[in-house]
């Protein structure tokens, strides 16, 4: 039986909120849309984020560049009016640039169902030309003091043949002439690389930079658990069942340690790469995102989920609800177990105590807020790995009991929209009153929770499913009241 102990009279290490910087989005014409910006608006507003990344800025489809009769006609109204939208709403970009604008490609190898170019620039001129004129246009639009707050991030994944026809040194040469151009339009915009998928490239990003003196105010990559697990061939579930508890925390030791003085800050992740994987809609999402985020909070600046919504077409526009997409959110705005877990991460302290005790597959921590202290558990394995339900206790040693407690959970049976979708047929346009069903049992629900007194402190006991998360809110008193207690 998991046991663990926290005394709630220590004094507890700063939790930097990992995963209210950055939120990852599709590509940047889909912030053109009604329903995008209506979703992008509630992650704000109900999680807090700061910071939106997405591919494509600088496609064709959003017209900041094209040839017409061998002359380069600039445009960035597009690109405009997505961070015009942002701004309005209390966040920032986090700027990939990305891909090649047709007019300035060396090839016409793309990705996507949008059709990014991967492939170099013809001319590092013309491509310097192109990011000097943008940033110098955004700096005139939004003001110096603005931009030093974004991120740019120079390509996506460049160490992927589907995402970078060129070669490593190809990459890092595309990195030392965007990196010089930025600079030269401000010394304290920050720019970072290498962008990399699977955590690749990082020590040698660096080592290049270092040797050729260039400027890198932050090391920045990608990973999943899917990551170099299994054979080509292998589904998802086979890939995640051959992975290690804990890889990612040990990469990230990994990637900080390659980065050496340098902030990282993961722009990519989920719990896998698939798109269309059904346990992106479970609550085992939101037990594996629990688990991995607090693990990773006092490595990275920023651990970024992808993505924030299923109005998502890398591949194509999937209309049925509950595909398995990436998204926090469906493309009705249903929320999934993720979204829930992102709230309950979002509603933290800033002030992490330590705990004490260990268990296979269940992970707790305890930290307290302004008023309260929240304990967060989550009893997550990989697929066909050992995972029970598991009583857990809490064993709280403090001078004074909390004067109210409540809980909240994710499980089969809480905030688990999907089944409920499936119960009802798995029908592909849920009515209204179907969507007005399917947003009930999205809802967290408070329930009443009691402890047990005892000399010095309390205890707790939560009965945690498998893939669930238990959500433990305690008010602290300021005075000698005393709350329920058992």
């Amino acid at each position: 039986m998991p046991e663990f102990h926290c005394n709630l009279d220590q004094t507890g290490d700063l939790l930097r909120h990992v995963w209210s910087h950055t939120i990852g989005s599709d590509h940047a014409r889909m912030a053109l849309r009604a329903d995008w910006r209506e979703q992008m608006r509630r992650v704000r507003e109900e999680l807090g984020v700061e910071y939106v990344r997405f591919h494509g800025l600088l496609d064709d489809d959003m017209a900041i560049l094209l040839d017409e009769q061998d002359t380069l006609h600039y445009g960035f109204h597009n690109a405009d009016l997505i961070i015009d939208f942002l701004r309005e709403i209390g966040m920032r970009p986090f700027v990939e640039l990305s891909f090649m604008p047709t007019a300035l490609a060396s090839g016409h190898t793309t990705v996507f169902s949008y059709r990014g170019n991967v492939t170099p620039p013809k001319k590092l001129a013309d491509w310097e030309a192109l990011i000097d004129r943008l940033l110098r246009h955004w700096v005139d639009r939004y003001g110096l003091d603005e931009v030093r707050r974004w991120y740019f991030e120079v390509w996506n994944e460049p160490n992927i043949s589907s995402f970078w026809t060129g070669t490593q040194a190809d990459y890092f040469e595309l990195y030392r002439h965007t990196a010089t151009t930025i600079k030269s339009v401000d010394a304290q915009l920050q720019v970072g690389g290498p962008a990399t998928a699977n955590d690749e490239w990082i020590a040698d990003f660096v080592a290049f930079c270092r040797r050729a003196r260039l400027p890198c105010d932050f090391v920045s990559t990608h990973h999943y658990p899917t990551d170099a697990f299994g054979k080509p061939g292998d589904d998802t579930e086979k890939q995640l069942s051959l992975a290690t508890r804990g890889i990612l925390h040990r990469r990230v030791l990994d990637s900080c340690a390659a980065a050496a003085t340098l902030p990282v800050y993961y722009t990519e992740w989920c719990s896998s790469s698939n798109p269309f994987f059904k346990l992106h809609d479970e609550p085992y999402a939101a037990a594996f995102m629990i688990k991995n985020f607090l693990a990773v909070a006092d490595l990275v600046q920023c651990y970024s989920w992808w993505t924030f919504s299923d109005i998502f077409a890398e591949n194509y526009f999937s209309s049925v609800p509950f595909h398995g997409g990436f998204g926090l959110l469906t493309i009705d705005g249903i929320p999934k177990p993720t979204y829930r877990a992102f709230q309950m991460l979002h509603r933290l302290g800033h002030e992490r105590l330590r705990v004490d005790g260990a268990h296979v597959t269940v992970d707790a921590a305890v930290v307290r807020g302004e008023g309260v202290v929240m304990v967060l558990l989550s009893n997550h394995a990989f697929p066909e790995h050992p995972i029970a339900a598991e009583k857990v206790t809490i064993e709280l040693a403090c001078s004074q009991p909390p004067t109210g407690a409540w809980l909240e959970r994710i499980d089969e049976d809480h905030c688990n929209p999907r089944k409920l979708w499936e119960e009802l047929g798995s029908p592909d346009y849920p009515n209204a009153e179907q969507q007005h069903r399917l947003n009930e049992a999205a809802l967290l629900q408070r329930e009443p929770l009691r402890w047990h007194a005892k000399t010095g402190g309390f205890s707790l006991n939560i009965d945690l499913p498998p893939h669930a998360v238990a959500a433990i809110t305690l008010h602290v008193p300021n005075d000698d009241s005393t709350g329920e207690s058992s």
